[in-house]
Parts: C-alpha cells; sequence; structure tokens
C-alpha cells in the first residue's frame, strides 16, 4: 500500500516536472519570438532636405542628347555641321555629340571636340562622348571639356575605380539603351540619369522603363532622359547614299526630344537641370511638353515639379499635369497615365486647348513615395523627319518622377 502511494506520488511529481519545462520552453520560445530585427540599414527619419528651386525663374530648353557624327566610323553623311544646322533649324537648344570613344581610343578632345565645326552661335554643345565598353555604353556629359581619356582607360575596371573616376571628373554619366544589345552592364550607382527612350521607336523602350521604375523604387533618384542614338544624315547627293540612308528619314536630331527646366541658357544649366530632374521628354521637339507639378498645401499655387524632392507631410497634395506647345489638337483626346511607386495608379483623358488635369493623393510619411506620368494621344508631325511619328505612335511624352522622402545621401 505504501509502495503504491509512493509510486503514485513518483509519476505526479514526474508529470508535473514535465509540465513545468513544457510550459517555461513554450515561454521562452514564445518571447524569443517576440524579438523583432531591426535592420541597420533601414530607412530612417530624413533630417532637413534642400529647398525647392523656383518654379518661375527659369526657360524651358529642348535639345538631343545622343547623335553621332562622322567621328564615329559607323556613321555616315552626317557632319558636326550638318547636325548643328539641323538643329538650329528645328528649334533645339542644346546637342550632345556623342561620338563612340572606342573609335578612337578614347582621344574625343582631339577628334569631335577639335573639329573646327564643333561651334555654334546659337546652339548649346556639351562636351561629350559615348562611353563605348565590352560592359555596354553609357554617355559621358560636361558644361566644359573633359579629360576623357581617364574615363575611356578604365571602361574594364571594377566599377568602384570607374566611379571614381566619373566622380573626380566632374562629369554627368548617363546609361544609354540599358535593356538593349549594348546595355549597361555597370551599377546604377555611379550614374545621374538613364536613357528611358531611345530612337524614334518607342515600343522597344518597355524594358528600359521597368529598369528605371526598379531603380526608383529602391531609393535611386535617377533621371529619365532620351536621345535619337541616329548615325546617318541626308546626303549631299545621291551617289553619296549609303545602305543606311534611309534612318534618316525615321530616327534623326529630336527623336525623341529631351527638355530641361534650366535656370539660365547655358550648357551648365542643362547639366545641373539633368541632374536635378527638371526634365521632361516627347516624341519630337514640336510635340506638346508635358508638365507635371504638385500643389501641398492645395492653395491652388503649386509648389514643386517634376524632379524636385520633399517630405510628405501625410496630408492630401493635389498634382497638376498640363500639355504646352502650339501643336496641340483642340478636339483631340489626351490619356494621361499616372504611375506611383513603379505601378499604374490611375489612367485620365483631357483635352481643349490647355488641356490640363489634376488629381489628388496622400504619400505616406516617413516612406519614399514618386509618381510619374506618360503621355498618349494625336501623334505630332515632324516634317524634317516624316517616318518618325509613325514609329513613336500615339505615345507623346513622359515626365520624371516628383518625389517625396528620398534620402539626397542615399
Amino acid at each position: 500500500m505504501i509502495f503504491r502511494n509512493n509510486k503514485k506520488a513518483l509519476c505526479i511529481g514526474i508529470f508535473r516536472t514535465v509540465l513545468m519545462l513544457f510550459v517555461t520552453g513554450c515561454v521562452a520560445g514564445s518571447a524569443l519570438a517576440q524579438e523583432t530585427h531591426v535592420s541597420p540599414w533601414a530607412p530612417t527619419t530624413l533630417g532637413p532636405l534642400p529647398p525647392i528651386a523656383s518654379l518661375s525663374k527659369g526657360v524651358w530648353l529642348k535639345g538631343e542628347l545622343h547623335v553621332h557624327s562622322r567621328h564615329s566610323k559607323e556613321s555616315s553623311n552626317n557632319s558636326i555641321s550638318k547636325i548643328i544646322n539641323f538643329s538650329k533649324s528645328v528649334g533645339v537648344d542644346f546637342v550632345a555629340i556623342t561620338d563612340h570613344d572606342n573609335h578612337v581610343n578614347g582621344d574625343v578632345a582631339h577628334n569631335t571636340w577639335a573639329d573646327p565645326e564643333f561651334k555654334s552661335d546659337s546652339v548649346l554643345l556639351l562636351y561629350a562622348a559615348e562611353w563605348t565598353t565590352t560592359r555596354g555604353h553609357g554617355n559621358a556629359f560636361s558644361a566644359t571639356p573633359y579629360d576623357h581619356q581617364r574615363l575611356y582607360d578604365v571602361r574594364d575596371q571594377r566599377d568602384v575605380v570607374v566611379g571614381a573616376v566619373k566622380k573626380q571628373l566632374g562629369i554627368h554619366l548617363s546609361a544609354n539603351h540599358p535593356s538593349g544589345k549594348d546595355h549597361f552592364g555597370y551599377s546604377y550607382d555611379m550614374v545621374n540619369s538613364i536613357e528611358v527612350w531611345n530612337s524614334a521607336v518607342w515600343p522597344k523602350n518597355a524594358n528600359a522603363i521597368m529598369i528605371w521604375d526598379d531603380m526608383l523604387s529602391s531609393g535611386r533618384k535617377l533621371t529619365g532622359r532620351g536621345g535619337s542614338d541616329a548615325h546617318h544624315g541626308a546626303p549631299d547627293s545621291p551617289d553619296k547614299a549609303t545602305k543606311n540612308t534611309y534612318q534618316r528619314n525615321a530616327n534623326y536630331v529630336g527623336t525623341p526630344t529631351t527638355w530641361v527646366f534650366a535656370t539660365a541658357r547655358t550648357t551648365q544649366a542643362v547639366i545641373d537641370a539633368l541632374t536635378n530632374g527638371r526634365v521632361c521628354v516627347t516624341s519630337n521637339p514640336y510635340t506638346p511638353r508635358v508638365e507635371f507639378y504638385a500643389d501641398l498645401d492645395q492653395d491652388g499655387k503649386m509648389d514643386m515639379m517634376m524632379g524636385d524632392n520633399v517630405k510628405s507631410t501625410g496630408k492630401p497634395v493635389k498634382f497638376r499635369v498640363q500639355l504646352t506647345g502650339k501643336s496641340i489638337v483642340p478636339d483631340g483626346t489626351y490619356t494621361i497615365s499616372i504611375i506611383k511607386d513603379g505601378n499604374p495608379y490611375s489612367t485620365i483623358q483631357m483635352s481643349g486647348k490647355t488641356p490640363v488635369v489634376e488629381f489628388t493623393d496622400t504619400p505616406v510619411p516617413n516612406e519614399r513615395t514618386y509618381y510619374r506620368v506618360t503621355v498618349e494621344g494625336p501623334p505630332t508631325a515632324y516634317p524634317q523627319v516624316p517616318q518618325s511619328a509613325g514609329l513613336s505612335g500615339n505615345m507623346l511624352g513622359l515626365s520624371n518622377p516628383i518625389y517625396f522622402n528620398f534620402d539626397p545621401n542615399f
């Protein structure tokens, strides 16, 4: 009897001990599960952001940021003077002649820039070249001459070396046709802009737009720009025509056109506006310009434009999209597609002599948000490049983003 009672007591004791260990383990496991991981790279509260530049003290300039002259070996009938004279005739304000640097072993300074025709009394000429490497192509832009040979010499080095040289040179580096055959195979951390619209053929740029949105969504504030990438001009006589001469009527200077809102009509102001993202792109020089603004306090006065970056307040923001230009079709319908953080947000239609639409949204406080727009509508004729409108189709233009809570030191 005593043995049975002891055995019973022993069993009860063991059961209680096991139960206690089980409960203790569950509590400990629960406590461990409740611990939260804090990433050292998680976004933090931003400090003061640079003030927004004036929306009125500036000038809209339109230009070509990717065109080749006779100093690119595969080019034909396209002298520098021909490019400049054509640009002047269609109202283009600035041009970057971007000849392939590998065709002259990096010595752009004694070729394109030293050409006696490299001068103009009206068209702003950027110092530029297409950085042509086995890992892809990029355009270098500068308001003044720089030592391009140094950039060419490090074309096969690691990105950290290339980035250091680029910084020392003080140039604006842009990724060319990022999804094409000669895609940009370097880090996007060392570029200031990306060619989101290459040539008059708009449909082929879909993957470039996807890459752009990927970079923007991850916090990189990269300007989207265009460039015709034209290589061939019109022959002076029929006997000088080549197998590529036909391209001249389909893709040439201004297909597409990159617009910048510059503080002055100078090469440095063009570079600054391009870097800051106060930029839109249109199918050609005559296409209505796309302007994108935001009214932060909804007082009816626009406070910022594309390229600008502010902290969100948690309050609704009113956005405005407007088209400006003489070629607006009064009875035409223009479709505005709004992209928010890389995803379709809304589609709005507008019409009239001065098409304007507005929409309201509330950017989330302390989280990165960006908005950009594309515009489709009646194609704008470009008589000097007659086949280009058909290649661009209904795609008329796109804006750069308006940013909220983007870290300028990212």
